[in-house]
């Protein structure tokens, strides 16, 4: 372990600590990068010369192109979840389902992983269904424990689903393609799906009591009045998901592009649905603003401790500690995956993409795993840090919003179940690698045994070919 120095141990453990204290992150990282930087410089362990770098680091992360994409998408998702499409969505597609037993589990799921496409946003997702879907499911007699689980679970899949703010940081992090990374991420998320509705399936046969259907007073009859409400929902949607990710994946535009046109389409759907004022326009700046500075800021104080660790021979200690693993790949891929996992118990996404991931993206790369189905992995994975205590944000915004009969003790125990769920999806991306490559495009294939290589100079006796370049026999002549 101390290998490489005794530095590089101690300055982990301290952002360890500091962050499990409860300090701001971005400062934290801040502190003990400059904090080790000096005491390094005393002690002989670290140059002063890599300080210098500091003011280039920081103007590189101000001038990242990539990162524009984080407040476009950001100000899209802050307008859509006040505009009125998930109420519309909610409204219309619960009544489809209502006949069925969990049918609002269902509405619920779909129209979550819908507004995950449209908003990639988290907080916007949970607390419009949870706004709206409820009050209505402790009214027909929902479990509340389920009730809320779903709820959740389902805003949650807005993490994995592109345009996931997650994916653009992760493939920052890895030196990737957000294209790529987008598309390594559709079969991870359709499978997510299927397996919270599957999960739905089977509670509504072993225990239909806990998801009685609506009453058809409440649901009313589906007709086309009906049929066109939820159309008039999911049609612009549709259209606004083409603009983002069709774009991205046609190559027609960069994600920082696909963003900005994202943000003016959600404008476009806010004054569709007759919402487009300038207290909507405000908030979603306000909250954009907050986001954007937040990440900036974490980025920072992320970059000073890198810089200080990276000194020291802390990413050499890093590697020669995950390299020899016992399991080779497969040990790696299990330690990475329950650290992060407990570590998402005390961090969110971002920190855990800033502080974690440059450490563990060239020990994977040594180990011959693909980047982009690592980072994709890790996407699933960090889905569970919105729903584990004690800081899973996805409770929060669901306790902020439900109703006092609602217990805390309901919404944290009905969120077990699907944080299983979860994990089962990091086991099957492990097990079957190809629901993250299959998506990817590997370019044609070539096969070596059929090259030809012919280098012609025109105006040599013969029609041109240097001597001792072409490999064909020589031809008798007449």
């Amino acid at each position: 372990m101390f290998s490489h120095g005794i530095m590089p141990p101690l300055m982990f453990g301290g952002m360890i600590c500091f962050m499990l204290i409860g300090f701001p992150v971005a400062f934290s990282l801040a502190a003990v990068g400059l904090f080790f930087g000096g005491l390094g410089i005393i002690t002989g362990h670290f140059e002063p010369g890599f300080l210098q770098a500091l003011p280039l680091r920081f103007h590189g992360i101000i001038s990242n192109d990539l990162l524009l994409a984080i407040p476009f998408f950001t100000f899209m998702g802050a307008i859509l979840e006040r505009c009125g499409l998930a109420e519309d969505l909610l409204e219309g597609t619960g009544k489809l389902f209502g006949s069925l037993p969990g049918g609002l589990a269902y509405a619920v799921i779909v129209v979550g992983a819908i507004l995950g496409a449209i908003t990639g946003t988290v907080a916007a997702s949970v607390i419009a269904m949870g706004v709206i879907s409820l009050p209505i499911m402790q009214r027909y007699g929902y479990d509340m424990k389920l009730a809320t689980g779903v709820i959740a679970a389902s805003g949650t899949i807005t993490q994995l689903i592109p345009p996931s703010l997650v994916l653009v940081v992760l493939a920052d992090q890895l030196g990737r393609s957000v294209g790529d990374m987008y598309l390594g991420a559709i079969g991870p998320s359709l499978l997510q799906v299927g397996i919270f509705l599957a999960y739905v399936v089977v509670l509504s046969i072993v225990r239909p009591k806990t998801m009685p259907p609506l009453p058809p007073e409440a649901r009313g009859e589906v007709g086309w009045e009906l049929i066109s409400k939820v159309l008039w929902g999911m049609i612009p949607s549709i259209v606004l998901i083409f603009l983002v990710l069709g774009t991205i994946f046609m190559g027609l535009a960069t994600p920082t592009e696909a963003g900005a046109m994202g943000a003016v389409g959600a404008l476009v759907l806010a004054a569709m649905h007759r919402r487009l004022t300038w207290p909507l326009v405000d908030q979603g700046m306000k909250s954009t603003m907050r986001i954007t500075s937040m990440v900036v800021f974490i980025l920072i104080g992320s970059t000073v401790f890198s810089l200080v660790f990276q000194g020291m021979d802390g990413s050499r200690w890093i590697e020669h500690m995950l390299v020899s693993l016992p399991g080779g790949q497969t040990g790696f891929l299990i330690f990475v995956n329950i650290f992060v996992f407990f570590l998402a118990f005390f961090l969110d996404f971002f920190e855990i993409a800033f502080i974690v991931v440059p450490l563990l993206a060239p020990v994977a790369a040594k180990l011959g795993i693909d980047l982009i189905w690592f980072g994709v992995l890790l996407c699933v994975n960090m889905q569970t840090s919105f729903m584990h205590p004690p800081f899973g944000f996805a409770l929060f915004y669901l306790r902020g919003i439900a109703p006092p009969s609602v217990k805390s003790n309901d919404i944290y125990l009905g969120a077990l179940p699907w944080v299983f769920l979860q994990l089962l999806l990091v086991a099957i991306v492990i097990w079957w690698p190809e629901s993250v490559t299959y998506w990817l495009d590997k370019g044609p294939k070539v096969d070596p045994s059929k090259v030809e290589i012919r280098i012609d100079m025109p105006g040599l006796p013969g029609g041109g070919g240097l001597p001792g370049f072409d490999l064909t026999p020589p031809q008798p002549r007449n």
